[in-house]
């Protein structure tokens, strides 16, 4: 399977936010989003990471502005979602598929680029989303604006999949193509209905584990950082859990990747090289 991230976006955070024990010097964190190709269901991609429309377009509401001036992201032109299809020779009604591995502006942001893509997400979160006033969305770090109108329409519900079972240490989770391929694996404690994705048709398994944690040193090392970073988590006690399934992982050889890591990866796209991947 041909599988590739870009970094749409560059935001940088003391170490010692993002990290146990580290230092005030600012780390300067990616903002990763994935585009793979399945044999069925064609060109997928994995979230949208930051887009203009999260920064200046002008649905944006009055905290969603103030959101983007604090957090100062700095768009990377040549990795933004719509020139890295044009590398692979793509439009965006090419796109039908498009998993939303959790609600947040730095993965939603571009849904509404691909008016003829169905959303895989977790049907549990968005009811949420619904029920909740936009006030305590908010709270959630869910900015309703950035959805497209018909969302639900598009939504293929992430409960309706079948499941495949954990075995030793391989997460189990949903089978989001009925193939064994792509298993959405949950991730709580980051974002509400954060899952993960292990790809299993590579030559080492790896699981694209999101927001877990901002940088893989504190997930191997077991530096989750604290207050205040456990602050903005929908779920802070479920963090080590989900970090210490992530270790086993590891531990038996799998790989994973997380969205805001600094160090490159052997599936990050190369600039320079328009036929990576």
């Amino acid at each position: 399977m041909k599988l590739v991230f870009a970094n749409s976006a560059w935001v940088s955070a003391a170490e010692r936010l993002i990290l146990r024990g580290g230092t005030w010097q600012s780390v300067r964190l990616r903002v990763r989003y994935g585009l793979f190709f399945h044999p069925a269901a064609g060109p997928v991609l994995v979230d949208t990471g930051y887009t203009p429309e999260a920064l200046s377009g002008d649905r944006r509401g009055r905290m969603l502005r103030l959101y983007g001036a604090l957090l100062k992201p700095q768009l990377n032109a040549d990795e933004q979602v719509l020139p890295l299809l044009r590398r692979f020779g793509l439009s965006p009604d090419d796109i039908r598929t498009i998993i939303v591995t959790h609600f947040h502006a730095d993965h939603i942001s571009g849904l509404s680029l691909f008016p003829k893509a169905r959303f895989i997400a977790s049907d549990a979160a968005w009811a949420r989303v619904k029920m909740r006033g936009h006030r305590r969305n908010l709270r959630h770090g869910v900015f309703t604006e950035l959805f497209p109108p018909d969302f639900e329409a598009r939504l293929q519900r992430i409960s309706e999949k079948s499941r495949v079972a954990p075995r030793g240490d391989m997460p189990g989770g949903a089978d989001l193509f009925d193939d064994g391929s792509v298993v959405a694996v949950d991730l709580p404690g980051h974002a509400d209905g954060q899952f993960g994705l292990l790809f299993n048709g590579l030559d080492r398994p790896l699981l694209y584990a999101v927001d877990a944690q901002w940088l893989l040193t504190a997930l191997i090392e077991n530096r989750t950082p604290g207050f205040p970073a456990t602050l903005i988590a929908e779920e802070a006690a479920a963090i080590e859990p989900t970090s210490a399934m992530l270790r086993r992982f590891l531990s038996t050889g799998g790989e994973v990747m997380l969205c805001h890591d600094p160090a490159p990866t052997a599936y990050d796209l190369a600039a320079s090289d328009p036929e990576v991947g």
